[in-house]
């Protein structure tokens, strides 16, 4: 679990129990995402083949969106008393995601490897969505299916361009 600052004093009437849940979820959810962020950039850049074009404007669109969501997250995380830790080495120490193959330059390859990322956040946004909820902060559960949606709208458009394996 990513490293979260101790609680500062502040006005949010929520229980500090749920304010500390949820602290955690957004600190995993936004390191997580922060490198995936960076990820979809490093495909964006480094993407060749005959489906350059479509990929890198695709890959282009899903980094603008997880921008948004990203700050969304970190200023909820502050909003709740926490810090929200963004710099390349606390995501690095932090991120529950598998390092990027850096070698790869096939479109479909790209596709593929972040597919297995984006489904894996999605899945992690969702128990985060299950964790705030239960610890009693509506708000970051609100937050974090707006999240979702997005990540599962990258989902859906990236599986509906994939080929099935061997087809490039």
């Amino acid at each position: 679990m990513p490293k979260t600052a101790s609680k500062t004093a502040n006005r949010n009437d929520l229980k500090d129990n749920a304010k500390q849940t949820s602290i955690g979820v957004l600190s995993a959810c936004l390191t997580d995402s922060i490198d995936l962020y960076n990820t979809t950039r490093h495909a964006h850049w480094n993407v060749k083949g005959p489906h350059f074009h479509a990929l890198h404007i695709m890959f282009e669109e899903f980094y603008g969106t997880l921008e948004k969501d990203i700050d969304e997250v970190a200023e909820r995380l502050v909003q709740l008393g926490g810090t929200a830790m963004g710099t390349s080495q606390s995501v690095a120490g932090s991120t529950r995601l598998p390092p990027y193959p850096a070698d790869i330059k096939a479109g479909m390859d790209h596709l593929n490897a972040l597919l297995d990322r984006y489904s894996a956040v999605a899945k992690a946004v969702r128990e985060g969505i299950d964790e705030a909820d239960e610890a009693g902060d509506a708000d970051t559960a609100d937050l974090l299916t707006a999240v979702s949606r997005n990540i599962d709208k990258a989902v859906w458009m990236m599986e509906a361009t994939a080929t099935p394996t061997g087809e490039r």
